[in-house]
């Protein structure tokens, strides 16, 4: 350190100081402002994509909840109308079967009433061949008694008691 104190020259100290000086002044004219410009764009440039992304993650929150809001109704859409669907499938299910009833018991009306009317077409014929059937015995019975005169006879008395006793 003594070698320091030795050696120094007042002038020599002066002129390092006014160099310096000088070397601030320039520097502060004309390097010192583009620097703090370009700080201060760069700071802006910062605050701005900061800002820039807070306000994408504010539309992406506002978006996902518009889209959760859209997922619901859809939802609430599909649920109506599947319920509706459900409703005109059971709707139209009951309205045929009960056209199916309907017409069952129509038919069944018509084939009771066709059994009927057959049924008595039956009857009929049955009686009509009963009676064609009575009368052709009836004739030979009465051919065969009457061939011979004295059943004629008997049978012609035999009429006569029945005629007295009513």
């Amino acid at each position: 350190m003594e070698t320091l104190i030795n050696d120094f020259s007042p002038g020599l100290f002066v002129v390092q100081t006014i160099l310096l000086l000088g070397l601030i002044f320039l520097l502060v004219k004309f390097a010192w402002k583009p620097i703090l410009t370009s700080l201060n764009e760069r700071e802006e440039g910062i605050q701005g994509a900061l800002e820039a992304a807070d306000k994408a993650r504010k539309e992406m929150q506002n978006l996902q909840a518009d889209n959760d809001k859209l997922l619901k109704e859809a939802r609430a859409e599909r649920e109506a109308m599947l319920k509706e669907a459900r409703e005109i499938k059971e709707k139209m299910i009951s309205d045929s079967k009960e056209q199916a009833q309907i017409e069952g018991d129509k038919l069944l009306k018509q084939a009771q009433a066709a059994i009927e009317s057959e049924k008595k077409a039956a009857v009929a014929d049955i009686k009509n061949q009963v009676a064609a059937l009575s009368v052709e015995i009836a004739e030979k019975v009465l051919k065969e008694q009457l061939s011979n005169k004295d059943k004629q006879l008997k049978l012609v008395e035999d009429m006569l008691g029945d005629v007295k006793l009513n």
